[in-house]
């Protein structure tokens, strides 16, 4: 498949290439139809709803009240957590992000966030139930499009640390991925 027009989908392109992971790069798949849920993305892949990676953007506040993005690859059988989030990150708060925090930080819109292709590295964590299937599907840049990825090679994409996302912030642990 050629690389679709769409400015964001091109620039997640790119990343994925200049990653090395061009198989992923060339098989950017374009929907006819948004699929801005995980239920919807499963459902047009015909896979099960665990292995679409959401990526979820959230508007951490530390301890001198400055507010940072987070970005949370979450299993789409998962809601995040953000207690626990919270705890892995060290933040005094961690809210759901706005439209607008989340275009400012990705240059992606909400339901076609990406976990590459952002202007600046945003800190990442990586539902650990991800590891259970062997491709996950994650959001091109754009609410049509999706790409396939394994969880080793998004741990590597993303320089993100897996972690358990879903738990209660007492549970919440950072795991150690293989390099």
């Amino acid at each position: 498949m050629s690389t679709p027009d769409h400015p964001t989908v091109a620039r997640v392109t790119a990343a994925l290439t200049d990653a090395g992971l061009r198989s992923s790069a060339e098989r950017v798949r374009m929907l006819p139809d948004a699929v801005r849920t995980a239920a919807q993305a499963a459902e047009a892949l015909g896979v099960d709803v665990g292995a679409i990676a959401n990526s979820l953007v959230f508007r951490t506040t530390t301890a001198d009240g400055d507010h940072l993005p987070l970005l949370a690859l979450t299993s789409g059988a998962h809601r995040a957590d953000t207690a626990a989030l919270a705890a892995l990150t060290g933040a005094a708060r961690v809210d759901k992000a706005d439209p607008g925090f989340v275009r400012e930080h990705t240059g992606q819109v909400i339901g076609g966030v990406a976990p590459v292709g952002h202007p600046h590295r945003i800190t990442t964590l990586i539902d650990e139930a991800l590891r259970a299937h062997g491709t996950v599907w994650a959001a091109a840049g754009h609410p049509n499009s999706l790409f396939p990825v394994t969880f080793d090679d998004l741990f590597a994409l993303t320089d993100g640390r897996p972690a358990e996302v879903a738990g209660a912030a007492g549970d919440a642990r950072e795991r150690t991925a293989p390099r």
